[in-house]
């Protein structure tokens, strides 16, 4: 589920860089640390808008909630969901620095309008493999500043220099795995049998 709604973000901002006129902005899903590799992928990174997952935390406050489903006449239990928070990051890499600030205005613009993204809401290909396990979903995106001490240990630990960019906390994501742990009979009676004690 983690890959599937970060291809639906980069699918809509990319959406919203087209309808804005700016087809030459591109946001491309992309482990940013690369950029400075030699790999091959950091090619592929060049005059791009590159997001990337640099973080996610569960949602404790969820965590006990029970995880059951009723049918007809039978009731099904699984594990408990994991919820996630997931913090993205947008790198602008691009040639020049002013293309990169209104890559991030753009960006900024398009959750400033759109923050909740569900199944009606949100255009996706449905028809893709990689985007057939998608169901019902419901996520908001929010704008997310890290302190100069968390920037600076950000891009330390990506290992690159620091490029335009903006975060964002994806909130909130369910992880189940499809197996059930149990069944039983719904209790559809209850019979009460009193006895009369005599002192």
């Amino acid at each position: 589920m983690v890959f599937e709604v970060l291809k639906i973000i980069s699918e809509e901002v990319n959406q919203y860089f087209t309808r804005s006129g700016m087809e030459d902005s591109k946001v491309i899903l992309e482990n940013i640390a690369l950029i400075e590799s030699q790999q091959e992928n950091a090619e592929l990174l060049k005059n791009k808008v590159v997001l990337s997952l640099i973080n996610f935390k569960e949602e404790t406050t969820l965590k006990n909630f029970p995880n059951h489903q009723l049918g007809e006449n039978r009731i099904s239990y699984k594990q408990s969901k994991v919820n996630l928070n997931l913090f993205l990051i947008f790198c602008a890499n691009r040639s020049t620095y002013n293309k990169s600030l209104k890559d991030l205005s753009k960006i900024l613009e398009f959750f400033q309008h759109k923050k909740v993204f569900t199944q009606s809401n949100t255009e996706f290909d449905r028809d893709l493999d990689e985007m057939s396990s998608i169901k019902d979903f419901r996520f908001t995106m929010e704008l997310f500043t890290p302190t100069f001490e968390e920037l600076n240990y950000i891009w330390g630990t990506l290992g690159g220099r620091q490029l335009p960019s903006v975060y964002y906390k994806l909130t909130l994501i369910e992880i189940e795995r499809d197996q059930t742990q149990a069944e039983g009979e719904l209790i559809s009676t209850i019979n009460r049998n009193y006895k009369q004690f005599k002192p």
